[in-house]
């Protein structure tokens, strides 16, 4: 079991350039997979590549992936004065003060921040000899990543197994109630109708008859049956390797079904305050669902 909350950072160095690349990922619940992908606008054509590679190791959450490159700073990488063009705009400005009647005073920071004066000469980067080094860096980073998600997914198993094991206990401190039920509800019909002035023997085929019915009423065998079943594919899939988050999700819907049923069926104070816990423990568990991959 993974979380949907980690991190990871990778680095890889391409030699050719003495460029190191850094890539950091993290992630964040969503019910789908959502990549967010931020690169450095000339590796745009790499950005399929990412994606894939992180679809590959995640199902759900949304995961945002940064690429930086950690490059030194060249001499041929300095931005370059055109002087050509430095002097025509100089040229051209001093006859356009002359011709309005204006001061020819021009400095030289106005001069350089005109389009054109000063020229990068960066080299723009290879994509197809950034990919394998970003591949590697971008691995590293998963790898870190996934062992992140991996030990939080743990410790949400080991959270939802203890509270698994309370929900048994409360079903099964339910079920031994359940057969008392009917025999509870015939004292309670007894009582009342020797209130009412109309005293009534047990064995009376009218309060046999009703009795009857009750007990098919409040009989809740199935819901138990249906629970126990639904605590052994939730361990199943507590012990499984793949994304098991929605399965989980639609299973405790279920599981509180089950128990509304129940609680619903029996009119019974010890039953309802079993129910009320046990509902409280699921809601806990449905909570730390949403961060289960």
């Amino acid at each position: 079991m993974k979380s949907m909350t980690g991190f990871g950072r990778g680095e890889a160095r391409q030699e050719s350039t003495s460029t190191t690349w850094v890539i950091e990922c993290s992630s964040v619940n969503r019910k789908q997979l959502e990549v967010s992908i931020n690169l450095p606008r000339d590796l745009n054509d790499l950005e399929t590549q990412v994606r894939n590679q992180v679809s590959a190791a995640c199902s759900r959450g949304r995961v945002s992936v940064s690429v930086k490159a950690d490059r030194p700073i060249a001499d041929d990488a300095m931005p370059r004065l055109d002087d050509t063009v430095a002097a025509k705009y100089l040229h051209d400005l001093r006859a356009m003060a002359v011709k309005l009647g204006m001061s020819q005073d021009i400095s030289l920071s106005e001069i350089v921040r005109l389009p054109g004066v000063l020229v990068s000469e960066t080299r723009e980067t290879e994509v197809e000899e950034v990919w394998p080094v970003l591949q590697t860096a971008l691995s590293a980073a998963l790898k870190q990543f996934i062992e992140m998600r991996t030990t939080e997914g743990n410790h949400l198993r080991e959270e939802m197994e203890t509270r698994l094991a309370t929900i048994e206990s409360l079903a099964g401190k339910i079920a031994e109630l359940a057969p008392t039920v009917p025999e509870h509800q015939r004292e309670v019909l007894r009582q009342r109708l020797e209130k009412a002035g109309l005293p009534l023997p047990l064995d009376d085929e009218r309060i046999i008859k009703e009795i009857a019915l009750f007990a098919d009423r409040t009989d809740i065998s199935e819901e138990l049956s249906r629970a126990a079943s639904h605590l052994k594919q939730f361990r199943t899939y507590l012990a499984s390797d793949e994304p098991v988050g929605r399965s989980l999700d639609f299973l405790i819907q279920e599981f509180f079904r089950e128990f509304n049923t129940m609680g619903s069926k029996c009119n019974h104070a010890a039953i309802a305050h079993h129910v009320v816990a046990a509902k409280t423990e699921l809601e806990k568990i449905r909570e730390q669902i949403q961060n289960v991959e």
